[in-house]
């Protein structure tokens, strides 16, 4: 799938439905009961989903234990939208250490209209910015909420589990700050593309290696390296993130943002980015929490990272 931009955004979480599997449901006059036997529960529930939340959209709730939610081997299990958010949870909870809500709503629009239909009555975001959000975005994540634009085109492959391990990653961000928009964007973003590129290693579907040389390669004649000014502070905000990668290409602002992030965890380690954003929860100062947990100001980071993309670019 080309990528198309990834904006997060947070309100409480609104379910269509309480959906347990064993529940015997009435079905809706017309349609035949239909054993589970036969088409198994996932299914099952699919349909019961369908019936009751109307047509071109799916609502799963889901209810995490990272005691015994099982790790993927593969990703030849990983062939709905169903089974593969509890598969990629999975991974990042029992095998990167991220903290995801025990509870949390999947929902699932079929095109364009739906999912800016539901950005509006199910996620609680404006009029207007849904209309705008619609336009680029195949996936939001919020709090303790992950939506997806599913029109069908998309093959169920690598980038579409790519694409649900980012905005996974999202929601755990945003649980770790008990609230969405504080972190700096550029690196919600780029660890959410490392969390995700992780993910794809873990299943045997890709490389970090990989991704990093693409991305190298994608960012080498990007407007920001070319004029030798990152902006971290235009991108570390969620707006300006968005006005970025729609003025200089949704593509190589993420690849730049993955970089960054990349670069960072190469740098002082994955739990000290994971604990970045739990210092939100305590404090909502996006300059003060960088300084303290990465030892440095955020014009201090930018000149260092642009120093070493330049390098890398080379």
């Amino acid at each position: 799938m080309r990528r198309r931009g990834i904006v997060s955004f947070t309100s409480p979480t609104r379910k269509c439905s309480s959906l347990r599997p064993r529940r015997r449901v009435k079905m809706p006059r017309g349609m035949k009961r239909i054993s589970h036997r036969c088409f198994g529960v996932a299914a099952l529930l699919a349909l019961v989903v369908i019936a009751t939340c109307g047509a071109g959209r799916v609502v799963i709730p889901f209810t995490i234990d990272p005691a015994t939610i099982a790790v993927p081997r593969d990703a030849r299990s990983l062939s709905n939208h169903e089974a593969a958010v509890r598969g990629l949870t999975a991974i990042l909870v029992r095998e990167l250490g991220l903290p995801m809500p025990a509870t949390f709503t999947l929902y699932v629009y079929g095109g364009r209209q739906p999912f800016e239909h539901g950005l509006v009555h199910d996620a609680q975001v404006a009029p207007s910015r849904a209309a705008e959000l619609s336009e680029f975005a195949v996936g939001i994540g919020k709090r303790r909420q992950l939506l997806l634009n599913d029109d069908g085109a998309q093959p169920r492959g690598r980038e579409w589990l790519r694409l649900i391990a980012h905005e996974l990653a999202h929601v755990s961000q945003i649980e770790m700050a008990q609230g969405e928009g504080r972190a700096e964007q550029w690196l919600a973003e780029g660890m959410a593309e490392w969390v995700a590129f992780t993910s794809l290693e873990r299943l045997g579907l890709d490389t970090l290696a990989n991704r990093r040389g693409l991305a190298t390669a994608g960012i080498r004649n990007h407007a920001a390296l070319v004029a030798a000014k990152l902006d971290l502070e235009t991108l570390g905000n969620p707006r300006g993130f968005t006005v970025r990668h729609l003025k200089e290409g949704s593509l190589p602002t993420y690849q730049l943002a993955f970089l960054m992030a990349d670069y960072l965890i190469e740098r002082d380690g994955f739990p000290r980015v994971v604990d970045y954003f739990k210092s939100f929860e305590r404090r909502q100062d996006r300059h003060s929490n960088f300084r303290d947990i990465f030892g440095q100001s955020l014009d201090q980071f930018e000149r260092e990272v642009l120093a070493h993309l330049k390098t890398v670019v080379r």
